[in-house]
């Protein structure tokens, strides 16, 4: 599937696509390094379409949501997203993505690489709430970086500096349907911009590149740089399904010591009490730069004994160092050891 943005990115440059959620995502606009400076000095806007939304609304929907996650949402506002895990029977991530409550009974999931419409319709079956759970003609732009709120302000005023971290309001632009989250995939300031109808997408496009002349935006693509520095999961490579929330250190998204109702709770109870085996580090690999990021997992060695995989590498030309993520064996796990 192409993006409301397709022939957009295209026009403004975008060289290659790969594909996730089934959608093509564009991973090209000339040097990645480059993209990484744009994204820490200015600013950039990246086609994420890619983040398809699930929606879930119905008498239930509040109900239905909590049965998804281990994270307690019982004080999750109108207007709030929250960054929540998806766990299967087995305490097994399924996804990461964050969930926007637009009203009451009225949600949105933006899920990461896997397929949540059809686990979500599944669960729906046999959970006797009444719920409808569909797809809607909604997809994001990120508008991301230091000067994106001087981008944004451009847009749509002084007013939008106060929205918070993780909430969303719900506008438009020139006519176009618009809800933007203070949210994003590089730890820097940033803003998603959900486009809530599809014809639109070239004209949403160009009016954000056209106010963002003066501040130096640029096109881009999500920095693999910038999320491997700031410890961003990509899912399928640093989880999947066989990956626990306890192993990747977010301990603080698994609320156990309550009445909630969510599958997979009677597993993370007891991974909790017996404690994991292996976890997640970050680690500096001595070598020349890498060239690019890593396409395989590598493994991890110590005395000649396997002790764990290399999930994402990348070389950070701000640090000067080749950094990664892994998953390694609790015992090897201490600051300062070496692999």
């Amino acid at each position: 599937r192409k993006s409301p943005f397709f022939n957009a990115t295209v026009k403004w440059g975008a060289k290659g696509f790969s594909v996730y959620n089934h959608m093509y995502i564009p991973r090209d606009f000339g040097n990645p390094e480059q993209n990484f400076w744009n994204l820490i000095n200015d600013a950039i806007l990246c086609d994420v379409s890619v983040e398809r939304q699930v929606e879930i609304t119905g008498p239930d929907a509040s109900e239905f949501i909590q049965l998804l996650t281990p994270r307690d949402l019982s004080n999750l506002c109108v207007g709030q997203c929250k960054y929540v895990l998806i766990t299967n029977h087995e305490g097994g991530l399924l996804n990461d993505p964050v969930l926007l409550k637009l009203a009451e009974n009225h949600y949105w999931l933006s899920i990461g690489d896997s397929d949540i419409l059809l686990w979500a319709q599944g669960v729906a079956v046999n959970s006797n709430l009444d719920v409808k759970i569909i797809e809607p003609d909604v997809s994001p732009l990120q508008l991301q970086g230091p000067k994106s709120i001087d981008v944004m302000k451009k847009l749509f005023g002084d007013d939008i500096s106060n929205l918070k971290y993780y909430w969303l309001i719900q506008t438009d632009l020139n006519g176009i349907p618009l809800v933007i989250s203070r949210t994003g995939w590089s730890t820097e300031l940033g803003y998603e911009i959900y486009l809530r109808d599809g014809s639109k997408g070239n004209e949403l496009w160009e009016l954000i590149m056209e106010a963002g002349k003066y501040f130096n935006l640029k096109p881009g693509h999500t920095s693999s740089i910038r999320r491997i520095e700031g410890s961003i999961l990509s899912y399928h490579a640093d989880a999947d399904i066989n990956t626990n929330p306890f192993e990747l250190g977010l301990d603080r998204l698994v609320n156990l010591d309550n009445d909630n109702n969510f599958i997979g709770k009677e597993a993370l109870i007891k991974i909790k009490e017996n404690g994991v085996n292996r976890i997640q580090v970050g680690l500096v690999i001595e070598c020349e730069p890498l060239k690019g990021p890593n396409t395989t997992f590598w493994p991890v060695m110590k005395k000649n004994q396997k002790v764990g995989k290399i999930t994402s590498a990348v070389y950070s030309p701000r640090l000067k160092k080749n950094i990664a993520l892994a998953i390694i064996s609790f015992s090897n796990s201490k600051i300062g050891n070496e692999l």
